[in-house]
């Protein structure tokens, strides 16, 4: 062998004999730096703020139960604590942390893992495998909406119980707020947040309603849109305005005063 060669072998060695081990203080600073990175790249990845908050938190269920950083897991910890902790947790609670653990450890792998190999000496590897990932499978269930002459029927029979209901004004108010839903295709959560000034009687044929809070896809947060008042809505919301939103006294010209007023929760809770 030439003596370049030698050489060359003679600066290959172990560097691991080298590091200093990693302090508990250390480690502490670094999980909690690890954290706010993970919270900083999903809202960079577009994430709600409610999302990113829901995956922190089941991290934090984990991670007290667990007793120290999430990184030391290994699949038979995962084991017992989705086969035993969580064995009679709805199977949305076990999906939605077994998943937010997942996504965690994906963080881990790709932007620390040679740096938590060098303080602890590990290999970072998702305690989450194909044995023990939770299933998320339910009987199918075949869901048939009513047909229109149901609806008909619902709201006709609804309707005529206003004139003989012992509270008129929230009872008109939960009428409407069905109706409305069933008429332009709003979801509830959509239907409580709308303001009186999210309508706008000038768009449009009909009018139309300002949907401040749409669902968002893919975690992306609320999405905005403009939804007509068709089907017979204008007028259905136009009688509730002019006749029956006064009754629940209520200022018409406070900001932000609501379509439902502050019974809005109630509404909420009757229609959903």
């Amino acid at each position: 062998m030439s003596r370049l060669g030698l050489a060359a072998l003679a600066v290959v060695r172990d560097l691991r004999e080298h590091w200093a081990s990693a302090s508990a203080e250390e480690l502490e600073q670094f999980e909690t730096d690890v954290l706010s990175g993970f919270v900083l790249a999903r809202a960079s990845a577009g994430l709600a703020d409610g999302t990113i908050r829901g995956d922190v938190g089941h991290l934090d269920q984990i991670r007290t139960w667990f007793g120290q950083p999430l990184w030391g897991m290994e699949p038979a910890d995962a084991d017992t604590y989705f086969g035993k902790v969580l064995r009679n947790s709805p199977s949305g609670t076990r999906l939605a942390r077994s998943q937010a653990l997942t996504t965690y450890f994906m963080f881990l792998e790709l932007r620390h893992k040679v740096e938590l190999h060098r303080m602890t000496d590990r290999v970072v590897e998702c305690p989450i495998d194909e044995m023990n990932r939770p299933r998320g499978a339910k009987d199918a269930q075949l869901r048939i909406p009513p047909t229109e002459p149901e609806v008909g029927t619902l709201f006709t029979g609804w309707g005529g119980e206003l004139a003989t209901c012992r509270k008129f004004a929230p009872t008109a108010r939960n009428y409407t707020a069905s109706k409305l839903m069933s008429q332009v295709g709003l979801r509830v959560s959509e239907a409580c947040k709308l303001d009186l000034d999210d309508i706008k009687w000038e768009l449009g044929r009909f009018g139309k309603l300002h949907v401040r809070h749409g669902k968002g896809a893919r975690g992306s947060g609320p999405r905005e849109r403009m939804v007509p008042l068709i089907n017979g809505a204008d007028r259905t919301l136009r009688w509730f305005i002019e006749d029956v939103w006064g009754q629940f006294d209520d200022d018409h010209t406070r900001p932000g005063a609501g379509i439902w007023t502050s019974a809005a929760s109630a509404a909420c809770a009757v229609v959903g």
